[in-house]
């Protein structure tokens, strides 16, 4: 059964849309100038009310691994989706300490791609690095053929679609944020529910 997230929850009743259909994971984003923006303590609040099982992933944008491991501390998260410029080392110190890690990867770039460090699921998205994410856009599927172990699909994702790219791509999990919204950084609870069912059913 594949893996499902739903990011860019920023409320109460968002949370519990996305816990209550079944969602693996639930994702939060500290990222200033983002529709989606929280601060710290919100993030904590809200991740203090998901159940042990879903995974509570905190998006950070230019944290230095001692930075991002302090607001990993701060928001009582149990997971991390670092971009920016210490994207790489920060994912690997937040592996070596035991949390699971998303490491984003643009879909321009899979050509140059190595393959993940240890502990680390790559997470396959549409977006440029300087957009981080939540923009709506899909990419070519194709281009993770040859793609191999846990990786997850991101961009654009919603009920529509999310069977397509399990369909076509087996992914291990698959994310969605913006296509679920009413409005920027407002979550539809029927999308949200919807996507969920349809990732999990597929």
């Amino acid at each position: 059964m594949t893996w499902v997230k739903v990011c860019g929850l920023s409320r109460a009743g968002e949370v519990a849309a996305a816990v209550g259909a079944g969602a693996d994971a639930v994702g939060f984003v500290s990222v200033q100038g983002s529709p989606r923006f929280l601060p710290l303590d919100r993030i904590g609040h809200l991740a203090d009310g998901v159940p042990e099982r879903v995974r509570r992933v905190l998006l950070t944008l230019d944290l230095e691994p001692s930075e991002l491991l302090e607001a990993v501390a701060l928001t009582h998260v149990d997971a991390v989706q670092p971009y920016g410029k210490h994207r790489t080392t920060a994912a690997a110190a937040a592996a070596e300490n035991g949390l699971f890690v998303l490491e984003p990867v643009a879909a321009e770039q899979l050509s140059a791609y190595s393959g993940p460090s240890r502990g680390v699921t790559p997470l396959f998205d549409a977006s440029a690095f300087g957009i981080y994410g939540g923009t709506g856009s899909t990419f070519d599927w194709t281009l993770l053929d040859d793609k191999r172990g846990d990786f997850v699909v991101a961009g654009g994702l919603a009920a529509d679609n999310v069977g397509a790219v399990i369909t076509q791509v087996h992914p291990w999990g698959v994310d969605a944020s913006s296509r679920l919204e009413s409005s920027p950084g407002v979550k539809d609870l029927g999308k949200v529910t919807a996507f969920v069912e349809e990732g999990k059913q597929a």
